[in-house]
């Protein structure tokens, strides 16, 4: 085990989900990070300076630690999309979307003493040309309203697809695997020495 905690600032449960698929024992922080855009900012710059800010955060209240931040901001035609948080506004999201790819702009930090580094691993996502009866029927089952874009992909979401295109298959769910790997090997965390 190593002397400093690895800390996941996040109260995603998808995030604790993915991040348990790496087998290495993790602590669990709240970012509180102020998650509006700044004037301008387009949806990429967003998600990496979110899941910086966060991942600072949760750092500067534990200096020796390795912590991972995360955003994912669903982008369509330049726009940011984020997480409904109601019905009305679900219904509203998945009506922009039918029949148009969405670029899911995920994005992962890491911080550690001496290290910060950010990736992004952007997700294509070709939403079918739904009815409105399609939607309201899947948001009554699903109640993905914590999901950025309004849909599960790892549910019943999946059938509103056609098709969905990226480097890394656990970006969507909103924590790259592949990405985070990484970035814990580059600021010295021992991932294959704590995986249990």
């Amino acid at each position: 085990m190593p002397a400093q905690p690895l800390i996941l600032a996040s109260t995603s449960r998808y995030r604790r989900e993915l991040l348990d698929r790496l087998r290495v024992p993790f602590e669990v922080a709240s970012p509180a990070v102020d998650e509006t855009p700044n004037d301008g900012e387009g949806p990429a710059a967003l998600a990496e300076r979110l899941a910086l800010a966060k991942a600072q955060a949760v750092a500067h209240q534990h200096p020796l630690a390795w912590v991972i931040g995360s955003d994912q901001v669903a982008d369509l035609a330049g726009r940011p999309i984020g997480k409904p948080g109601h019905h009305a506004a679900a219904v509203t999201q998945l009506r922009a979307m039918r029949g148009r790819a969405i670029v899911f702009q995920t994005a992962v930090a890491v911080v550690a003493p001496g290290f910060a580094q950010v990736a992004r691993v952007p997700v294509t996502v070709r939403f079918r040309d739904m009815s409105d009866d399609e939607i309201e029927h899947y948001l009554r089952l699903e109640q993905p309203y914590d999901c950025a874009g309004s849909a599960k992909s790892e549910g019943l979401g999946i059938s509103l697809l056609e098709a969905i295109e990226s480097d890394d298959p656990t970006a969507l769910i909103g924590l790259p695997l592949i990405a985070t790997s990484r970035l814990l090997r580059a600021a010295g965390y021992p991932l294959w020495q704590t995986a249990r």
